[in-house]
């Protein structure tokens, strides 16, 4: 019990550093509690909610397919359920704007691909309509009322039977859109009015567990050869659930990362704590030995410190993270996907891991600390240690420089020497917190860059993708063009030692001006005839060379999985969304024919775009069109959706630094108390008092920033490494700005830390610091 009373009596002394501790713990529980939950959250989340809505494995597309045709196929191997729909593009003109609808027949026994209702109930009689619950939402729509759409330039009204949400638009688009664009379904029977017929265009498949996907895709476009058959496309290939599995591989790899990083540091603040507090109370140590203490008792005395610093910074960090960090992931993911009732809960347990993960540094450190104290006599603990000899520094044997210093100056340098663990302890503090502020701004600076790559790499005014099947050489671009250049999009999979990974192989003309290559040092590179571009994610993951051979099989089912070893022409930096880029001439090298998708233009001016935006609107071969703006907000999109994890990063990184530097601090002033009670003594103001430990905080700090410069490269070039995949590339480049606003963030820190310990130097009380221990 008096031990307790002990340990209570020195946090009361030194409570602002049991808070600075506490806030170190505090952090990294934060972060983690947030992050594990926001990743194993939305990954429980999605599979559960594709499983209850039966997302379909595999699209099939046709130009038309009758019921007895869908029966017939439904018989194929692998199929476990088969549905077919009509799929059409409407319009929806307002005051101000235009916006798009992808409206899909609903089965009457709809088994895949079900709605998730929100209000009111599936349509089921001619002339009804539900509607996507976000577009209703942004156009004020509810239950009940009326719709007007258009249709290849004919108009039907539609009566809103409910709004809801579907599995195959938990992403709409790259900023998802709700107000231009939206989905809706209708009754089957509503077909034969709006084709004057009937029959579908599209069947969704329900595969068998486990059935390979390509070879069902194989035996379905096989069996379709006497059939219209179009396209087809595979889940993983969809763009709604390819993205949200993105951000769920790469909210695992930050869950994992950043803790890690913090934690890390944790562990040495804690272990550097802990060693200097037990060995500056020595002679307590030796009094409790002396009054009769036991070895074990009094080390479990000094173990409790951390092992209660762990506890309270855990369960504040949780808190914290509970009422901030959650309810920021919710908004952020409600603006990024569409998951009908997703709820980010804390779970108690994730309190657990940074307490044991603090406690057990904490203790291990109290352990190798303490043990050799232990072994001593009672009346050898409380004796203070013998001075030590010190030699004549290499600058006292100079005398130009030495005899020029004043006294201050001379005292200082022979502290930091006298006491070098002393000053290493510090040191090592201040370049934790230094690598730590360099690692959290160049990360953020790195996340502003791959912002900004979107509008540096497409230059195009426009980018028109047209429909399925639509045959390019008959197109007529209309008037007021400047440039205009074919881009079609693969589905490949690379392949690498029995690895495989998809991707998008992109062909374009070698003299393409609206699309810009770069390497990693930003110099511009460009398309030949003779290779593939490879993106740098994919290079640095599979470790790929210019020069290299590559081998890339083509995926789409009329490509029957041919595959082309193609020469790596040069490693292109694309931060997101990376693609493989080769030219039209190189794709027919292998025998497969070059058929474009897309067109990229470039107008004459504003004037021109308007008009020549509005004619490509007209085309009924458009299916869908893209401009300037649409990347601007793309790319403030991405920034938007990432920036907050790391603003708290630099804040956590703020704090830490903080409490490392303040810890170190507080602890330099307990272990000289004698030294300062003397210069008291001797006639030394106070301020002058201040002014000398201010000056040696900043010397220290000088050499610690000076060394903390190439820890932080290598520090920063680690998490840079974990966050990147092969979707996604994190430029690994510190800049000097963000180098020099760490470094002056380190100074001040280290001012703040002095501003606050000024108050110990007022109370040092010179009689007790000043008896002798006899």
């Amino acid at each position: 019990m008096k031990l307790f009373l002990k340990l209570v009596r020195d946090i009361k002394q030194s409570i602002g550093q049991f808070i600075a501790l506490v806030l170190v713990v505090a952090v990294g529980a934060f972060f983690y509690a947030g992050l594990i939950t926001y990743s194993n959250n939305l990954s429980a989340y999605t599979t559960g909610y594709f499983k209850d809505h039966n997302l379909s494995d595999l699209n099939v597309y046709y130009s038309h397919i009758s019921k007895d045709d869908i029966a017939v196929l439904s018989e194929i191997q692998g199929i476990n359920k088969i549905e077919g729909r009509y799929t059409f593009d409407a319009e929806q003109a307002f005051e101000k704007d235009k916006a798009s609808l992808k409206i899909h027949s609903i089965p009457v026994k709809n088994e895949i691909n079900t709605p998730a209702m929100i209000e009111g109930r599936i349509p089921s009689k001619k002339d009804e309509i539900l509607l996507d619950s976000h577009y209703a939402k942004e156009h004020l729509y509810n239950v009940g009322d009326q719709i007007r759409i258009s249709v290849n330039e004919r108009n039907f009204t539609f009566i809103v039977s409910g709004l809801g949400e579907n599995v195959e638009y938990a992403k709409k688009n790259e900023i998802q859109d709700h107000t231009t664009y939206g989905f809706a379904y209708i009754a089957e029977e509503t077909v034969s009015e709006i084709l004057d017929g009937f029959s579908y265009n599209e069947i969704m498949i329900d595969a068998q567990e486990s059935y390979d996907i390509g070879e069902l895709g194989q035996a379905i476009e096989l069996q379709s050869k006497r059939l219209p058959y179009l396209n087809q496309e595979s889940k993983e290939r969809t763009f709604s659930y390819s993205k949200i599995n993105e951000t769920i591989q790469n909210n695992n790899l930050m869950s994992k990362v950043i803790p890690f990083v913090l934690f890390l540091i944790e562990a040495v603040i804690l272990f550097l704590t802990m060693s200097r507090m037990i060995d500056s109370q020595r002679n307590q140590v030796g009094i409790m030995k002396a009054l009769g203490a036991k070895n074990r008792n009094i080390m479990l005395h000094y173990m409790g410190y951390p092992v209660l610093v762990g506890i309270t910074g855990s369960i504040i960090g949780c808190a914290i993270a509970a009422f901030v960090f959650v309810p920021l992931v919710t908004a952020s993911s409600a603006r990024a996907y569409s998951l009908p009732d997703i709820q980010f809960s804390l779970s108690l347990f994730s309190v657990i891991p940074p307490i044991l993960f603090s406690s057990a540094f904490g203790i291990l450190s109290c352990y190798l600390s303490g043990r050799n104290i232990l072994k001593e006599r009672a009346a050898q603990a409380m004796r203070p240690k013998p001075p030590k000899k010190m030699k004549k520094l290499l600058i006292e044997r100079m005398p130009g420089i030495w005899s020029h210093l004043s006294y201050s100056y001379k005292l200082i340098i022979r502290n930091i020497f006298l006491n070098k663990p002393r000053a290493l302890a510090s040191s090592i503090g201040v370049i934790v917190s230094t690598v730590l502020l360099i690692t959290a701004f160049g990360t953020q600076t790195a996340l502003l860059k791959v912002a900004n790559q979107v509008e540096e790499v497409y230059s195009y005014d426009l980018r028109v993708d047209y429909k399925t099947g639509t045959d390019t050489d008959t197109l007529n671009p209309p008037s007021g063009i400047k440039n205009s250049y074919f881009l079609s999009t693969f589905p490949v999979a690379f392949i690498k030692d029995n690895e495989q990974e998809n991707a998008n192989l992109a062909v374009t003309e070698k003299d393409n001006e609206l699309i810009h290559f770069f390497d990693e040092n930003e110099k511009k590179i460009t398309l030949e005839n003779s290779g593939v571009l490879v993106p740098q994610s994919y290079a640095d993951k599979y470790r790929i060379a210019e020069g290299d051979i590559i081998n890339i099989q083509f995926m789409a089912p009329d490509l029957q999985n041919k595959s082309a070893d193609m020469k790596v022409l040069q490693i292109s930096a694309q931060y997101s969304n990376p693609s493989f880029y080769c030219t039209p001439a190189y794709l027919e090298s292998f025998g497969i024919d070059y058929s474009p998708t897309s067109l990229l233009v470039e107008t004459n001016n504003a004037t021109d775009l308007i008009s020549v935006r509005d004619l490509f609107e007209q085309d009924q071969r458009v299916d869908t069109i893209a401009d300037k703006n649409d990347l601007k907000e793309s790319a403030q999109y991405i920034l938007k959706q990432n920036s907050f994890v790391f603003i708290m990063f630099i804040i956590s990184a703020v704090i830490l630094s903080f409490g490392a530097i303040y810890t170190i601090s507080s602890i330099n002033m307990y272990e000289r108390n004698r030294e300062l009670a003397t210069l008291k003594v001797l006639g030394y103001q106070k301020n002058k008092i201040n002014r000398l430990i201010f000056f040696e905080n900043i010397l220290l700090t000088t050499f610690a920033v000076i060394a903390a410069l190439p820890v932080s490269g290598y520090m920063y070039g680690m998490v840079v490494e974990a966050l990147s995949s092969s979707h996604q590339q994190i430029p690994d480049q510190l800049t000097i700005f963000v180098l020099l606003v760490s470094v002056i963030l380190a100074y001040l820190l280290t001012i703040l830390s002095n501003l606050l310990l000024r108050r110990k130097v007022t109370n040092i009380n010179m009689i007790e610091s000043l008896k002798s221990m006899e």
